[in-house]
């Protein structure tokens, strides 16, 4: 029998996809006959026999398996084709949505799949199913996304569908226990309903929040919801005659338009309420009018006529049509006094505009006639798509990964220009810092700073609507630990991120090279160069791949440089053991020696930015005498020779390493100043004066009153070295108002 044979065949042989589904379900029927209705008002009979196939299918295979509402579980993919199906997604789609289970919760194979439906439908498959032979939740989480994300850059129906399977599963959260229902919430609001908004899908993310919220805080929905509705009671009359007053005069001046009334959703009011710390009494612009004319020009000659008919309030007016939102959204928003005084917001836009604001993405396949142009919002999702991947290559760990989504996914933006004029769209709250690196990574790599506005600006400035941004850049330049804490965009914390590990490995390598040299020495060991055969018989010990994994696993402090030391000479000596007599000697005999002397000492540049830590219980400063320890993480943590938990330190003879401070040794060091002086106006200043006229920072400062006339001060300032900190102390002590002076 033929497809489109089939196809007309659809409704006599529901008997048949009835026995698969399970008689005891009482709703079969007409959720099957609901799905077949749509189906069949736009796509051909061919078409619908395939879907017809993949549903029989769908339901063999999900045979005896229930959902935890009791139902047959073949009714959840039926549900996820049937918001499909209103949103008028091709065939290929539809079968994917009624199969995206599948390979996940059956023994179906993709291999199956691709060999019954096609390729394209099982790459859909299987870009939508999870991750899930992992053993932590948030790694399985994050690579289920960066999973998805590779087949959405490949696919953007992999999105469509999972976005289509998040809105049904959060219509039917009520089956769970209050702590998954809870979880799933707070994801699909962090996650699902943001991308849903980044794909233009205003409507479809705007169902998402509602039902993220009333499942977060039901009764905060509740009482909101109530507030609308007595809202639309009161406001009814206003907006009705501000409709018919538009609707007459775009008429009289030549202008046909749609005008009508909209509520805002519950989510965004209560965004509103907590971004502004307004009361559900304080939030007034529930209600909008929205004006769709026919084409782009008529958008602007119904605002010209609005703004005659009602006076616009001031710094109320946005154009995103001339400089769209970055999922695409275009339209006018302007707020006008409107009849009995009332403030009304009016939203003006044209007919593809209102598509593509709905609609987003998935207006593509909705509406066959829908313009690509730069602005369209399938350009641009492919845009983002492509640049959120390029910027996540670098990151391979799953805690940054779901950071960096959600950065990416932040809803409001900021529209600046760059020095050739073209636009740059940021999250609201960026900096400079994100504005260099949107540029290019290499910029913002090398970036020192910035020109706003044709004035010199740090990196951590914020950046706001409008404003012209010219990064200034040098070689020298590298990113630092304290760029991440102003850093906003995904692009930018990755970068950053990147060449910190990057940098951080380098340094880990160099010390850890440095500290099991000197456990060597210290040990007996006399070669100069470890031969390769110890090398390599001590990886394999240590289940290692590689030299350099191993020095770099010492110098982060995941290793103890003297328990290495003692492993490689262990191994050494068995190889020696086990040497034929006649087998020529490379090495002289004497390889280890009695460790009679002192420990070697360690050299501390003060260049080793990442992986040596100086020790907040001391605060140890060149010139000063010194011990390390390493601590898995951190590195070297140094210490003054006389610090108080030297004892503690000394008590582990293999982790701990006697240090000097290279005659070449760079840098600030912290150093704490305990200052008791006189109770007088002005004593402060004088303090702050002293440090700062020599060139010092004052990093912190406490202040305490100890007595009536007495107050005690805490200072943490920045000194190069003890000869520094000397002539500080010297003029300090000079002071008059000075009555005690200790260094912390």
């Amino acid at each position: 029998m033929s497809k489109i044979a089939l196809a007309k065949r659809w409704k006599t042989r529901l008997s048949e996809l009835l026995e698969a589904l399970g008689k005891a379900v009482p709703d079969h029927a007409s959720r099957f006959s609901a799905l077949s209705r749509v189906l069949e008002s736009y796509l051909d009979e061919a078409a619908v026999a395939d879907i017809y196939q993949a549903t029989l299918y769908g339901a063999d295979a999900h045979k005896g398996q229930k959902r935890l509402s009791g139902e047959a579980y073949i009714h959840h993919p039926i549900a996820v084709a049937q918001i499909l199906g209103e949103m008028r997604m091709d065939s290929r789609t539809i079968i994917a949505a009624i199969l995206h289970d599948v390979v996940e919760d059956t023994g179906i194979t993709l291999e199956q799949i691709g060999a019954r439906f096609g390729d394209d439908v099982a790459v859909l498959v299987d870009g939508v199913s999870k991750v899930s032979q992992l053993e932590s939740r948030k790694h399985a989480e994050a690579e289920s996304f960066r999973k998805m994300f590779m087949a959405m850059a490949k696919d953007i129906r992999v999105i469509i569908i999972k976005l289509a399977d998040r809105l049904h599963n959060m219509h039917t959260l009520d089956s769970l226990d209050d702590v998954r229902k809870r979880r799933i919430a707070r994801q699909t609001l962090e996650i699902y309903a943001p991308i849903a908004n980044r794909l233009g899908m205003r409507e479809l993310s705007q169902k998402l929040e509602d039902l993220s919220l009333i499942n977060l805080y039901p009764k905060r929905y509740r009482a909101i919801e109530k507030k609308v509705k007595a809202a639309k009671r009161s406001r009814k009359p206003v907006v009705n005659q501000a409709c018919e007053n538009i609707r007459d005069k775009l008429a009289l001046n030549g202008l046909t338009a749609e005008v009508y009334g909209r509520e805002k959703n519950i989510f965004s009011i209560y965004r509103k309420m907590r971004q502004k710390r307004l009361s559900l009494k304080e939030v007034k612009d529930i209600n909008a009018i929205r004006i769709i004319t026919e084409k782009r020009p008529h958008c602007y000659q119904a605002l010209g006529v609005i703004h005659q008919l009602y006076k616009p309030r001031p710094e109320s007016f946005k154009d995103y049509i001339a400089i769209p939102k970055i999922n695409g959204y275009q339209s006018l928003h302007t707020v006008v006094v409107g009849p009995y005084g009332q403030p009304v917001e009016v939203q003006i836009r044209s007919q593809s505009m209102h598509r593509a604001a709905e609609q987003g993405v998935a207006s593509h396949w909705l509406y066959k006639t829908e313009t690509t142009g730069e602005h369209a919002p399938q350009q641009l999702a492919q845009q983002w798509l492509n640049s959120f991947l390029e910027s996540q290559h670098m990151s391979s760990d799953s805690g940054d990964y779901l950071e960096h989504l959600k950065a990416d996914l932040f809803p409001d933006e900021v529209y600046v220009f760059t020095p050739k004029g073209d636009i740059k769209r940021l999250p609201r709250g960026a900096t400079a810092l994100d504005f260099a690196y949107s540029v290019h990574s290499g910029v913002g790599d090398h970036c020192i700073g910035a020109l706003i506005n044709q004035a010199a600006v740090p990196l951590h400035e914020k950046l706001s609507n409008g404003d012209h941004v010219e990064v200034k850049t040098s070689r020298q330049a590298r990113p630092i630990p304290q760029w991440l804490d102003y850093a906003v965009t995904s692009k930018a914390r990755a970068s950053i991120r990147h060449y910190l590990r990057q940098q951080k490995g380098r340094e880990s390598l160099r010390l850890g090279r440095k500290l099991l040299r000197g456990a060597l020495s210290n040990q007996g060991y006399r070669k100069v160069r470890i031969p390769s055969a110890d090398k390599a018989n001590l990886l394999e010990h240590l289940g290692l791949d590689g030299w350099e994994r191993l020095l770099i696993d010492i110098g982060f402090g995941k290793r103890l440089p003297t328990l290495v030391a003692k492993q490689l000479i262990a191994e050494s000596a068995a190889q020696q053991q086990h040497r034929p007599q006649n087998q020529p000697q490379n090495q002289p005999q004497n390889q280890f020696v009695a460790n009679d002397q002192k420990q070697p000492i360690l050299t501390i540049e003060g260049t080793e930015r990442l992986l040596i830590t100086y020790a907040s219980c001391c605060h140890p400063i060149p010139g000063d005498n010194i011990i390390g320890t390493t601590t898995s993480g951190r590195g070297l943590v140094v210490h003054q020779s006389n610090c108080k938990n030297c004892k503690v330190i000394m008590r582990q003879p293999d982790n701990y390493f006697h240090l000097s401070w290279s005659a070449a040794t760079k840098g600030n060091f912290q150093v704490v100043l305990d200052v008791e002086t006189q109770n007088e106006p002005g004593v402060l200043a004088t303090i702050s004066n002293i440090i700062a006229e020599h060139n010092s920072n004052i990093n912190n400062l406490t202040v305490e009153q100890e007595l009536r006339h007495t107050a005690n001060m805490r200072f943490i300032i920045e000194v190069a070295n003890r000869k520094h900190l000397a002539a500080i102390l010297r003029q300090l002590h000079a002071e008059p108002s000075v009555i005690k002076l200790t260094r912390g």
